[in-house]
């Protein structure tokens, strides 16, 4: 019994051993196999070169067709996180034009409000007579400020129309030729004009200085005029139509006088608009 354990022993030894064997044997055929390309690769031998290419492009293949399913999954997985992603921006997209259209709703009512006040209480808000005029000279006075523009009576321009630098005030037509007019601005010591500040709402008249500002006068609420108001026409007394953006209050000065600075740079105009206002037409 003991004789046949023993012999079961050196059995698996001898195989292991054969094992061990045979894989140092494979590792130095290996290493001999290389050193010989390597040397073959070195002299140029054609026959090298054809076997490095054909190792080459079964390695490229095998690598090619290997990849295949890891491509697949990566472009499904990015597939379907764009799906998820559009799907999202979707819902934004459409939450943000529910909101857009009522706000446009809102507008759409506020605008409406608007004009049937101002039918109520008789106001301006046509524009007519719209007429695009360029400046020719202005009159270098230290004290009247005005300029001359190339439209006239020909050109529909009348006494009293307004006049306009972008969206801003900057006088209004007081002399008219056939083919050109006189613009007093704003900042003529002849100019006075009703206001109103917002967000208050104070009514005030604003004179000019002779100079690039102009300065409130007249105001029973003058104390509570804050810096930085911003100043429009007020539409009383029918000069203007209420609503025309002029500047800003700016009382840093030497005198705390409230001082305001126009939105537009009268020294720098080039083109300005021309136009009267008339009354809607109501039932």
């Amino acid at each position: 019994m003991e004789t046949s354990r023993d012999d079961f022993v050196i059995a698996i030894r001898s195989a292991f051993l054969k094992k061990g064997t045979q894989q140092r044997f494979s590792l130095l055929t290996l290493i001999l196999v290389s050193l010989i390309f390597l040397i073959l690769g070195s002299l140029n031998f054609k026959i090298i070169d054809y076997i490095k290419i054909g190792i080459k492009e079964i390695s490229y293949r095998s690598s090619f067709i290997v990849s295949i399913p890891e491509n697949i999954l990566k472009q499904s997985y990015i597939t379907v996180q764009n799906h998820i992603n559009l799907y999202e921006k979707n819902i934004k997209i459409k939450s943000e034009l529910e909101n857009l259209r009522a706000q446009n709703l809102l507008n759409e009512f506020l605008v409406l409000e608007n004009e049937r006040l101002k039918n109520i209480v008789d106001d301006y808000h046509v524009d007519s007579n719209i007429a695009l005029a360029k400046v020719l000279s202005d009159k270098g006075s230290p004290f009247l400020k005005s300029i001359i523009i190339n439209k006239g009576s020909k050109h529909g321009i009348s006494l009293g129309m307004v006049a306009i630098d972008q969206e801003y005030l900057v006088g209004k037509i007081v002399e008219v030729n056939y083919v050109s007019a006189r613009v007093l601005l704003l900042s003529d010591l002849n100019s006075k004009i009703p206001v109103t500040f917002e967000p208050s709402g104070i009514l005030s008249i604003l004179s000019g200085t002779g100079e690039d500002h102009g300065i409130i006068q007249y105001s029973k609420k003058y104390e509570d005029i804050q810096s930085q108001s911003t100043i429009y026409t007020s539409g009383t007394s029918g000069l203007f139509k209420a609503g025309i953006p002029i500047g800003k209050i700016n009382d840093d000065n030497e005198n705390r006088e409230k001082r305001v600075e126009f939105f537009s740079d009268f020294s720098q105009l080039k083109f300005i608009k021309v136009f009267s206002y008339m009354k809607s037409e109501t039932e």
